[in-house]
């Protein structure tokens, strides 16, 4: 399959694409646990200027893996519709409460990275999906290694849930582009729903 884009030339994309949730440029990351949607998705934001990025391992909690759309709703798209900055509460994995709130703010181009940033619920508010290629067993496999043995008992609890939700919910089909990770870079290749363009 040829690539397509440029990390660089993607960004420049997404700055033009129409918006998607009120004045912003919703963009999800989404794709296996572990496969390196967070730093793909720091690379995006520097490569946008800085845009703001929404980690969904702050929205969701260990007795609500998959659970958090009603609290994404609320939260953060509602404020968005509107131009407003969201307040949103997150989650402390060691402590197991929602222990803060961050702020993000109505940018032109922000970023939701995490599992099920694609999801059925979230589709209609994205101006563009990315999916981190990477198969999922080596994704795994990355995963239980950047977090070594304290969170081995996490991830004998994650796989299934990731696999089920995936099973009732995917969202590689409806990615309109694939990355990949190429020679010192990313490389962006078309994805099954197609790429999307600006005005």
């Amino acid at each position: 399959m040829p690539v397509l884009l440029s990390l660089e030339a993607l960004a420049a994309r997404l700055s033009t694409l129409p918006p998607s949730c009120g004045p912003v440029r919703l963009v999800g990351v989404d794709g296996y646990a572990g496969s390196g949607k967070s730093a793909l998705a720091a690379r995006l934001a520097a490569e946008l200027g800085g845009a703001p990025v929404l980690h969904l391992d702050d929205l969701a909690s260990h007795p609500a893996l998959f659970g958090w759309t009603g609290r994404l709703d609320r939260q953060v798209l509602e404020p968005l519709r509107r131009g407003e900055t969201a307040r949103y509460e997150v989650y402390d994995w060691n402590r197991g409460a929602y222990t803060s709130e961050a702020l993000l703010p109505a940018a032109p181009v922000v970023l939701v990275e995490g599992v099920g940033a694609g999801r059925r619920a979230l589709r209609p508010s994205l101006a563009c999906l990315l999916w981190r290629e990477l198969p999922r067993g080596e994704a795994w496999r990355r995963g239980r290694r950047r977090d070594g043995t304290a969170q081995a008992e996490f991830w004998d609890r994650w796989m299934p849930a990731e696999r089920a939700h995936f099973a009732r919910d995917p969202s590689r089909p409806s990615a309109n582009f694939l990355v990949r990770e190429g020679h010192r870079t990313y490389e962006v290749l078309p994805g099954p729903a197609g790429p999307v363009y600006g005005p």
